[in-house]
C-alpha cells in the first residue's frame, strides 16, 4: 500500500494529465477513475491522522488536559 506522500504525488501528477486535455475519452476516464480512488483514500488517511493528533493543555493545577488539535475557533 502506498504511503500517503506517495498518494498524493500520484493525484497530483493525474490532475496535471487531466487538466491537459490531451488524453483520449476512455484514458481520462481510467485516470479519473484512479483520482477519485487515491482521493478518498487520502482523505480517510487525513480523517484518521486528525482523530490522533492532540495537543496537551496544562491546566492550573498543573496536570495535563488532552484537546483536540482541529478546532473551530478561529487563529
Amino acid at each position: 500500500m502506498p504511503s500517503f506522500e506517495e498518494s498524493l504525488k500520484k493525484l497530483e501528477s493525474i490532475v496535471e494529465q487531466l487538466e491537459k486535455g490531451d488524453l483520449a475519452l476512455e484514458d481520462s476516464l481510467k485516470l479519473f477513475e484512479e483520482g477519485v480512488g487515491l482521493s478518498a483514500a487520502c482523505k480517510q488517511e487525513l480523517d484518521a491522522a486528525e482523530g490522533k493528533v492532540q495537543m496537551l493543555v496544562k491546566q492550573r493545577d498543573g496536570s495535563l488536559k488532552p484537546e483536540a488539535f482541529l478546532t473551530d475557533k478561529p487563529f
